[in-house]
């Protein structure tokens, strides 16, 4: 494999997507080795196969406000790879939803799903639709039309998808409202759903505690622990809820949150009544965090900035892309950090994983760290299919498994000579090896 040759045909097709062909660079690096030693791979192009989605659906959503004025969204549904099962992802909502963001999830969740060990192929899906500032009222018609055009091409074993940003348990409510009408069926397509029509118990929180619990592998890998801790996180919905409520029950202390405006930062962490308002900031859809400074005035909002500054032990990106740069890494380490965690998708830049690389920081990249939420996805969808639930217990202890299975999977493909452990690369090759070994066994569809 020719890196640079695929990434140049790569940049030709695809001009301009930058997050999604920084995405590929990423993992071909990782698993170029491994690729040239197999030439069964090459030889059914694998590669090139595997770094174009399998079908791309783009569509106009039409929809009425409030006053009876037209809006008109774009619609995205991008069907990555089904190699090991069906397509699953999530939907998001955000004016900054684009082709190219959407196929770098896309093809993260290719092998972010296969890394769960569940029956999960990878897509994305979303639309450049805010809910900011939207009634109710408006979020169910501009979902119900989003759904008129998704119903096609979705289905319990074909399609499945989730939340993400800006799509939680409301929205998916309304599409799967919308869904049911069309399909005159109820079947578990969506994830996520309300616990008391198919979801299952702890989906809200299962990306950040199977975050923590990752990154708790990490720290017990190296002799270490959450007790004493102090935590940097970034973001303030489910995923930053999820991650501060579970590192505090494990002893660490969360010391920020962050949002556009700006970062919180709370010497004394973050309490039980302080994680529970961060549901409370998050659905007021003001998508700003400087109402917690008022809320908790010991806290201190600091305006215009990410909360990497910040001396910590832990640092762990939960907001968004690239959030972290090279410059943050070497703040950080400046500082002390002693592990970053990147519960975002590929929340840190390339220039920041070098930079703690080059440190021996140990890094989680996020399609291992953040891949708890499709596995319990996942778990929902068992549930639906075997018209059950199981306890809370029941969910968490399979989610723990699941995370510590990914773990050792990191360990077992990432572990270099000098005994650092490159989750990166571990991630990446136990990822690739599962569906490339899969699109062989199927041949050349």
């Amino acid at each position: 494999m020719n890196v640079k040759n695929i990434m140049t045909n790569l940049e030709t097709k695809h001009p301009g997507e930058k997050e999604y062909l920084q995405a590929v660079h990423e993992v071909l690096e990782s698993i170029e080795s491994i690729y040239n030693e197999n030439p069964q791979y090459e030889s059914a192009k694998i590669i090139e196969r595997l770094v174009e989605p399998d079908r791309v659906l783009t569509f106009r959503v039409s929809w009425l406000d409030d006053d009876e004025q037209v809006h008109v969204n774009l619609g995205y549904r991008i069907q990555f790879n089904n190699a090991i099962g069906p397509y699953k992802g999530g939907i998001r909502l955000h004016p900054s939803v684009n082709l190219s963001i959407l196929k770098f999830l896309g093809f993260e969740q290719t092998f972010k799903n296969a890394l769960t060990t569940l029956p999960l192929g990878g897509a994305k899906g979303g639309s450049d639709f805010n809910p900011k500032g939207k009634s109710d009222t408006e979020i169910m018609r501009f979902c119900q039309a989003f759904m008129l055009e998704l119903w096609r091409i979705i289905g319990p074993n074909t399609d499945v998808p989730a939340g993400d940003i800006g799509t939680g348990g409301r929205e998916i409510g309304y599409m799967y409202g919308m869904y049911k009408k069309l399909k005159s069926e109820n079947t578990g397509v969506l994830t996520g759903k309300g616990l008391n029509w198919g979801g299952s118990l702890i989906r809200p929180e299962a990306t950040g505690f199977g975050a923590t619990y990752f990154t708790n592998e990490m720290l017990v890998s190296n002799n270490d622990s959450f007790k004493g801790k102090i935590v940097t996180v970034s973001g303030f919905g489910n995923v930053a809820w999820g991650v501060a409520l579970k590192v505090t029950e494990l002893g660490g202390k969360v010391v920020t949150i962050s949002g556009p405006d700006g970062y919180i930062y709370d010497e004394k962490g973050l309490d039980a009544d302080k994680i529970d308002y961060l549901l409370a900031l998050r659905a007021s859809n003001n998508d700003i965090v400087s109402p917690y400074a008022d809320e908790f005035p010991e806290a201190i909002f600091v305006p215009g900035k990410k909360p990497w500054e910040v001396k910590c032990d832990i640092a762990m990106p939960s907001a968004t892309q690239n959030e972290l740069n090279g410059e943050d890494a070497a703040q950080l380490i400046a500082n002390g950090v002693k592990y970053v965690a990147e519960v975002s998708n590929m929340g840190c830049t390339p220039e920041a994983i070098e930079v703690l690389h080059d440190a021996k920081i140990p890094f989680g990249p996020g399609k291992a760290v953040n891949a708890g939420g499709v596995g319990v996805s996942g778990l929902e969808m068992s549930q639906n299919a075997m018209k059950l639930n199981w306890t809370v217990d029941e969910v968490d202890a399979k989610l723990h498994h699941m995370m510590s299975s990914i773990h050792m999977a990191c360990i077992k493909f990432g572990t270099e000579d000098d005994g650092y452990v490159n989750y990166v690369k571990g991630a990446n090759i136990a990822g690739f090896i599962k569906v490339a070994d899969a699109m062989l066994d199927q041949g050349i569809v």
